[in-house]
């Protein structure tokens, strides 16, 4: 995440969280002042995920705005240290992203911010080994084979974006692709503990894409998202 650092550029505006107030005056200075595309948000606050009621008129205000939400992955406050000598990045990061997105769905969220374009870090972590239990019937392979219902939970997930950061790999493309589809796809690195050059040959040596793809990934996909880098 960055904070904004001048109009015309491609930035990212962080928010004050969890306080909802301070979010919205926040909100209003970075894009009306400052311009910014987006905001740059965590998955969590205070034992409090995107769908958690207080933040609610915070998500409003960005979907009334019709904004970017980037969201990048960390460990709640009721999961750290689980598991001793096994650091949260390996297992905490993707679940508490994973908590985030179902959050933003069940609470009815996503669905009250339809003009937000919510973009979620390592390719939405592992929600990928969720279908089985949160999609139920729309997780066999008829269903993941034709258009979803806009308003279900896989119509929801389809219609977020999700990067590649740390997931440069077939397990986690293969299954992205499955569930989500290549159009909302989006390149990411975590620069800098990763790397576009380790990111590009990851997806490409996958052999999940094909190079029309790739392009899209790399570049195309992002542009509807912000149209003005065209």
């Amino acid at each position: 995440m960055t904070g904004v650092s001048g109009t015309g550029s491609g930035c990212l505006q962080c928010c004050p969280f969890p306080n909802a107030n301070d979010c919205l005056k926040e909100i209003e200075y970075a894009f009306d002042t400052l311009k910014a595309d987006g905001v740059g948000l965590l998955s969590s606050y205070s034992n409090k995920w995107h769908g958690d009621a207080a933040f609610a008129d915070v998500f409003r205000e960005l979907s009334r705005r019709k904004t970017i939400i980037y969201t990048h992955a960390q460990v709640g406050d009721c999961c750290q240290s689980l598991v001793a000598g096994i650091g949260d990045i390996t297992i905490e990061y993707n679940t508490d992203t994973a908590r985030t997105i179902i959050s933003m769905i069940e609470s009815g969220r996503a669905a009250e911010c339809p003009h937000a374009k919510f973009i979620y870090s390592h390719a939405g972590g592992t929600i990928l080994a969720l279908p089985g239990r949160f999609l139920g019937e729309q997780a066999t392979r008829a269903s993941l084979a034709k258009q979803a219902d806009p308003k279900s939970r896989l119509g929801q997930l389809r219609r977020f974006y999700y990067d590649t950061a740390g997931s440069a790999n077939p397990i986690q493309m293969t299954a992205l692709r499955q569930l989500i589809g290549v159009q909302q796809i989006v390149f990411g690195t975590d620069f800098p503990f990763g790397s576009s050059a380790s990111i590009a040959a990851g997806l490409e040596e996958s052999g999940v894409f094909s190079a029309e793809e790739l392009r899209a990934i790399d570049r195309g996909n992002a542009l509807r998202l912000v149209p003005k880098f065209a």
